[in-house]
């Protein structure tokens, strides 16, 4: 099996947005723009009475997942809900499931000083399916630990650092990584990780297939064409094509700071 390597590694910066929250975005940014199948990737905190304002979405798929805390949705559907540590959003659709719902895995070259949960998985039962095939793994390697994640050839793979760091990439360009930051690999057959230090490192493993469409973005607009774009905007601003609801309606949540 070829170990992936590292091809790029980009600091998220902390900054502000929406109402007081404070983001810490990666792909989407310049320097990581679009990596296919992934349009945007943000690390944000929040509390009251900071949040993010009403907005719409057309044209893509989110994900949510809470690490700690405690997060309120809602959308003009009537979906609301509060989002625990563990739990998930997602799409459209607040759906909570916790990780224990979803389950677990591990590799046969793992050792057992590790913590692996499966949020989306293409190759075992996972209650979590995403339209494109895509594999989501928040880990935790205790001191020493070693573990090797086949992720199939072609497509798209990287991991976003949490806290303590961690050690990828085939043993002879090992490369350290510290919290914070969005780690890029080439093609291979699996990514290799380890913890050389005495500390938890926690971090998330991501990996999708590639689409190979156009993408053209426009806020939480994002289509094939300039003139999808042009559509949307219409759409959002007439109230039709799925924005009936939207253009009178106010969340409870903003109301009630």
């Amino acid at each position: 099996m070829r170990i992936r390597r590292v091809v790029k590694t980009v600091l998220s910066v902390e900054q502000v947005e929406g109402v007081g929250a404070h983001v810490r975005r990666s792909i989407g940014r310049k320097e990581l723009m679009n990596l296919d199948p992934f349009l945007m990737l943000d690390e944000f905190k929040v509390k009251k009475p900071s949040g993010f304002p009403d907005h719409p979405h057309r044209g893509f798929e989110t994900v949510t997942y809470v690490l700690k805390g405690v997060s309120a949705h809602e959308d003009f559907c009537g979906h609301s809900g509060l989002l625990k540590p563990g739990d998930l959003q997602v799409g459209k659709h607040l759906v909570t499931l916790t990780v224990q719902s979803v389950g677990s895995y591990s590799s046969p070259d793992s050792h057992q000083n590790q913590t692996i949960n499966v949020l989306s998985f293409f190759f075992v039962q996972s209650k979590i399916f995403t339209r494109t095939p895509t594999l989501y793994l928040d880990l935790k390697l205790d001191g020493g630990a070693k573990h090797v994640q086949p992720v199939p050839s072609g497509w798209t793979s990287f991991i976003y650092t949490l806290a303590g760091s961690v050690c990828v990439g085939p043993d002879a360009e090992q490369r350290k990584v510290e919290p914070h930051h969005t780690i890029v690999f080439d093609d291979g057959d699996c990514i290799a990780v380890e913890n050389k230090t005495s500390e938890v490192c926690h971090f998330v493993l991501i990996a999708g297939q590639p689409i190979n469409e156009p993408v053209v973005q426009h806020g939480p607009f994002v289509m094939n064409t300039e003139e999808e774009i042009n559509q949307a905007v219409r759409d959002y601003r007439t109230g039709t094509n799925g924005f009936e609801r939207a253009t009178a309606w106010r969340s409870k949540i903003r109301e009630s700071f």
